[in-house]
């Protein structure tokens, strides 16, 4: 059991990349997000909120269990697991256009929250085992989130 939670908290195998696996994470999931839409949604149409929400949701109370159980095996807030900079992600560009230019956005202001950790990021990421290593990276794809609609909202005709 504990190969699985290995597999899902490195997003699939992502966090075994030997440098920059928490960016690599967060760039194959705008490409993953956006390849997806292109394919299944007319183009600046915004995907469900309740199937975003859903995938949110498994991800990041899903990388909790699992964080917590390899840290046994690879210690607290292991470089290895990026389920939680794939959930962040997400949070980060949800309900915001998913054309290259606000994903990148999304990319840059998330990654330049998780690494710096400005205020309330870093005490959220204080929480015991596997709720520290999410709800970090969860606080700032909200932060991002809310900084992206609110250019958004200020920058659209």
């Amino acid at each position: 059991m504990k190969h699985i939670h290995k597999f899902f908290a490195t997003g699939l195998g992502l966090g075994y990349i030997p440098v920059g696996a928490g960016t690599v994470a967060s760039v194959v999931t705008i490409v993953a997000v956006y390849l997806s839409e292109t394919v299944m949604l007319t183009p600046g149409q915004l995907p469900s909120t309740g199937l975003w929400l859903l995938i949110i949701s498994l991800l990041t109370f899903g990388g909790v269990w699992s964080a917590a159980v390899v840290e046994a095996d690879w210690g607290e807030d292991s470089n290895r697991v990026v389920i939680d900079e794939v959930a962040g992600m997400l949070i980060a560009i949800w309900g915001v256009p998913h054309t290259p230019v606000w994903l990148l956005a999304g990319l840059v202001l998330f990654r330049f929250l998780d690494i710096r950790k400005p205020g309330p990021i870093r005490r959220v990421e204080q929480l015991p085992g596997g709720w520290g290593v999410m709800f970090d990276d969860v606080a700032a794809g909200v932060v991002a989130n809310v900084v992206l609609q609110g250019v958004w909202f200020f920058t659209r005709a």
